[in-house]
């Protein structure tokens, strides 16, 4: 078995430098903008005045860094070649998004709102697997530009991780379908054109079949944004919303009728490998930085380096670091090779463990850093505040380890191949 990167990533990661170095640094360092990234961070990119919604100078910055990614060929990496991208594959993706948060804070990547140079646009990739011909003609040209989305309603007042046993339904009407309910921590919804809403359209709660996804346009009749929760970490974009009797055309339904859940595991597959990569990436630049900090530290005269009660947990992370990259590889090669779902398992070993392991990595180097490292001057705060979702959100850490433990003891049938 072959452990070396493949020769062409590792030099598209040196070409992904070059770019980052030469076009985003100086656009970040230019009028002010490292005030999205210092001590400022959170109040230069909310607007406290607009409901906390992240400001317009924010977005705006993040939209000129996605239009110079993709005019150098960089935004659209993972998307097929015949969408102008370079037929980005699990394993490349996984080692671009832990490269770019190793980086540390920055224009480059920014996983508040999934920004970054090189696209995490699982939107793409599901309209292209699930989306009709009409609904593809309609949205993937700007998606692949990164100039129009949609958000992702799922989650409901009353129900979170049981998804299975949600209270929104749809009922068909001659050539349209009445959606009726709520959605909650539906992110990005303040400039989504449309929100891929999941409704039981038969079967009865707990049925995983009976879901239905619906591409429902922000501006529908009975579609209404309720609120914008204010989070851990601001500023917010997860928003509230209410169905109350919203009509869509029966050529809205995103998939096959009643096989909604599929599109959300996908999803979920597809977005949870990259999500630990990037936790692995933040974690890995906690603990480098940290090293650094130390060996240049001096209190009573002598290194903090030199102290056994620093070195030993910031090497227990780094081991762990070590350890997880090799899963998270093992783990994207395999989806590679035999499917999205063929490693359901991994990826929630993966998922769990690596965000619970950046939050010990921010949490260690602001021990480390003392004072200065649980103030806003340093950067950790910020990765332990942003991280620290990701334990809840897409399947909390409890559903993660229940679904390893599912497989592990033969509640569920894994798909993986043999020694996998």
């Amino acid at each position: 078995m072959d452990f070396d990167l493949p020769a062409d990533l590792a030099g598209y990661l040196a070409e992904l430098d070059e770019f980052i170095d030469r076009e985003i640094v100086p656009l970040e360092r230019a009028d002010d903008n490292i005030r999205f990234f210092d001590h400022r961070r959170e109040d230069a990119r909310t607007d406290w005045d607009r409901g906390g919604l992240p400001s317009k100078e924010w977005e705006d910055l993040l939209a000129e860094t996605r239009r110079r990614a993709d005019a150098a060929g960089h935004y659209r990496y993972a998307f097929p070649a015949a969408y102008g991208g370079r037929d980005g594959t699990n394993l490349a993706m996984a080692v671009i998004r832990e490269h770019l948060a190793h980086r540390g804070l920055g224009l480059h990547a920014d996983l508040q709102n999934e920004h970054a140079v090189v696209a995490n646009n699982v939107g793409l990739l599901l309209m292209l697997e699930y989306g009709s011909e009409r609904q593809k003609s309609e949205w993937v040209d700007e998606l692949a530009a990164g100039t129009r989305y949609f958000a992702f309603g799922i989650t409901e007042p009353e129900h979170g991780s049981d998804a299975t046993h949600m209270a929104t339904t749809a009922v068909r009407d001659g050539d349209e379908w009445v959606i009726t309910g709520e959605k909650t921590w539906n992110s990005g919804i303040h400039g989504a054109a449309a929100d891929l809403i999941f409704a039981r359209t038969s079967g009865d709660p707990g049925d995983g079949a009976g879901i239905t996804a619906f591409l429902v346009p922000t501006g529908t009749a009975g579609f209404t944004i309720e609120e914008y929760l204010w989070t851990f970490n601001m500023p917010t974009d997860h928003g509230r919303v209410a169905l109350r009797g919203a009509r869509v055309p029966v050529d809205a339904m995103f998939g096959p009728e009643g096989r909604g859940l599929a599109v959300v595991q996908h999803f979920f597959n597809e977005n949870r490998i990259r999500q630990a990569a990037s936790s692995l990436g933040a974690a890995q630049y906690c603990i480098d930085r940290s090293v650094a900090y130390v060996k240049g530290r001096k209190p009573f005269g002598r290194p903090l380096a030199d102290n056994q009660a620093i070195q030993f947990p910031l090497a227990e992370l780094h081991t762990q670091c070590a350890m997880l990259r090799a899963l998270i590889r093992q783990t994207a090669w395999t989806m590679d090779r035999h499917g999205t779902f063929a490693a359901s398992e991994q990826v929630s070993m993966c998922n769990f463990w690596a965000n619970r392991l950046c939050c010990e990595a921010a949490d260690r180097a602001m021990q480390v850093h003392g004072g200065l490292g649980y103030s806003r001057h340093q950067p950790f705060e910020h990765i332990y505040r942003h991280h620290r979702r990701y334990r809840i959100t897409e399947g909390s850490e409890e559903i993660q380890l229940r679904r390893v433990a599912g497989y592990l003891f033969g509640f569920m049938k894994s798909r993986a191949p043999k020694g996998v």
